[in-house]
């Protein structure tokens, strides 16, 4: 079993864990994830590797509380077990040599750039971050990922910090003032995601997206995280997670993404978790 180590509060709703996993953190890659389960009778739920490191033998996550399964992995203190800690899963991302990339995260996709970003300076490659959150408060891991890059954009929808709107904006802002992007990373929500699809279709720039449909094994076996990529039927477990942004189907995406939302609703209920 895999033990936490260490738990951060980043927010009232997300959590950092540190979590001692010899043979995951061996085998890790920048862009990969893991499937944990906390019960017997618990959920299997994908969460994007932020952090590892071989020599420590330990993998970090981000886990924002927002159902049952999701609470139940908040509530995990340092010294905790995990029933379940399976990974490497997923294809490394494919990152370039050269040039100059701009990763966009938002929310919880701070963490999941930041192995990108990390990789991509040891390959002298230029980066820039382009950050999001609804205030300064939910701004997570800036001291973690700004270090990491040559240039770091927060934006903020109330405009508490840095850019007043969302990280979509502040993309086509830096693109029209000539910042010289050759490729373009987006983690976070999938209406963000869409949108900076959209912001980077019409100028070329290469993009890609991390999604991350509902899974079950992770292993491609049950054929839950299935979605359609420049009209093929792809498995976001084993041919993702990172796919191309100006070929995915985000329609069918987002229906997919809602498929269990009134049982989602009924576990949070009886749980007495907030969603």
């Amino acid at each position: 079993m895999a033990t936490v180590i260490e738990k951060r509060h980043l927010t009232e709703i997300t959590k950092l864990f540190v979590v001692s996993s010899p043979l995951v953190a061996r085998n890790a890659r920048p862009g990969q994830f893991v499937v944990l389960r906390v019960s017997e009778t618990g959920e299997r739920v994908p969460i994007s590797i932020a952090d590892f490191d071989p020599v420590a033998h330990t993998i970090t996550i981000v886990v924002q509380e927002v159902g049952r399964t999701s609470a139940l992995i908040c509530a995990l203190e340092e010294g905790d077990e995990i029933l379940d800690f399976a990974g490497p899963l997923g294809l490394p991302v494919a990152l370039p040599e050269s040039g100059h990339a701009v990763l966009v995260g938002g929310g919880f996709g701070a963490g999941a750039v930041y192995p990108l970003a990390r990789e991509l300076r040891t390959r002298g490659v230029e980066v820039s971050a382009i950050v999001g959150a609804r205030t300064e408060g939910l701004l997570i891991l800036r001291e973690l990922l700004e270090p990491a890059c040559d240039h770091y954009h927060p934006c903020t929808d109330d405009g508490s910090v840095g850019y007043h709107g969302f990280v979509s904006g502040r993309l086509e802002e830096l693109i029209e003032a000539g910042a010289g992007y050759t490729s373009c990373f987006a983690v976070g929500p999938m209406p963000m995601m869409r949108a900076v699809a959209e912001v980077t279709r019409p100028r070329g720039l290469a993009t890609m997206v991390s999604l991350d449909p509902i899974m079950v094994d992770g292993t491609g076996m049950c054929g839950g995280c299935r979605v359609t990529v420049d009209g093929r039927t792809q498995f976001a477990c084993v041919d993702g997670p990172f796919f191309d942004a100006h070929k995915v189907d985000y329609d069918q995406a987002v229906a997919r993404s809602k498929m269990y939302v009134d049982e989602e609703r009924l576990a949070c209920e009886l749980a007495g978790v907030g969603r």
